[in-house]
């Protein structure tokens, strides 16, 4: 670990012995609630909502680690810090700061904590672990536990996302291995348990975190289940959450990945029916009723 995630790492220790914890919103939820507030009070302000603060609002440590991570804007008599610290499950989560508008963006929000549920009821016991897409590693650290693992790997094609990933193992006291990876090209061997929470947007900005490709952002989500079903040792699970576009009453990925699960046993459900409805209004999405959180799981064949 380098020194600037050293210091994130100490930064989110420090935040921990302090009690500190936020629940990140969806970002319409935010871009609401800081219109109204302004100018950081609290650490929850400066490290949940992303507001500007005054360098003195800080305790010299906090500030001084946040410096050493390069994490923090200068905006003239004001900072802002460069990421966000969010709670799931009473243990804490770097990401990146409100608005993610980088392409490689570390996303945390509502979907992690439906994604992580899933994973928290669904998970069979299972030895050797792989999340794709782990973004901050929330799902894969998460899914460890639920599955008594012996061996997790953390595995996503953005570099920022595998950097905040290791971040948060260490703050989770985990131990996993961290691999560059396009789905699981990059990962060697056979799984018992693959988790995955993919882009699942049309997004004209092509960010990582959140272009799923093809018409509806359906196409990483069918690609995922195409390469798990072939990397999971008999008996081996995948989990999938992600979103769906519902046109014309009918569910674009299911659609398109049923053909795959054929010899598998497979359950699906909505676990939200209605997410991000403001996407409806982007071109695009002329033909979509409503984008729908959903939960896939795959057993495969003893």
């Amino acid at each position: 670990m380098d020194q600037a995630s050293l210091a994130l790492l100490e930064l989110g220790r420090a935040l921990a012995r302090d009690g500190y914890r936020f629940v990140t919103p969806t970002p319409e939820t935010h871009r609401r609630v800081v219109a109204r507030r302004g100018e950081a009070r609290d650490l929850r302000d400066v490290f949940g909502w992303s507001l500007p603060f005054a360098p003195a609002l800080l305790p010299p440590a906090l500030l001084a680690l946040l410096r050493e991570a390069n994490a923090v804007v200068d905006e003239g008599a004001r900072l802002r810090a460069k990421v966000r610290f969010s709670t799931l499950a009473e243990r804490l989560y770097v990401h990146s700061a409100y608005p993610t508008l980088d392409a490689e963006s570390v996303f945390f929000g509502p979907d992690t904590y439906r994604f992580c549920a899933f994973i928290a009821r669904s998970a069979p016991r299972a030895a050797r672990v792989v999340d794709i897409g782990c973004g901050s590693g929330a799902g894969g650290l998460v899914a460890a536990h639920a599955a008594g693992a012996s061996e997790l790997v953390l595995a996503d094609v953005n570099t920022r996302a595998l950097t905040l990933a290791r971040v948060n193992a260490a703050l989770a006291g985990v131990d996993a291995e961290l691999l560059q990876s396009d789905v699981l090209a990059g990962v060697e061997g056979e799984f018992d348990l693959i988790v995955a929470n993919p882009p699942y947007m049309r997004d004209e900005a092509a960010r990582v975190y959140r272009d799923g490709g093809g018409a509806y952002g359906e196409a990483l989500s069918v690609r995922i289940v195409r390469e798990s079903l072939a990397r999971l040792r008999p008996g081996g699970t995948l989990l999938l959450y992600t979103g769906v576009a519902i046109v014309d009453g009918r569910d674009v990925f299911y659609e398109a990945a049923r053909a795959l699960l054929a010899g598998c046993e497979t359950t699906y459900e909505e676990l939200d029916p209605d997410v991000f409805g403001e996407e409806l209004e982007r071109p695009g999405y002329e033909r979509v009723e409503r984008i729908a959180a959903v939960g896939l799981r795959v057993q495969t064949r003893v």
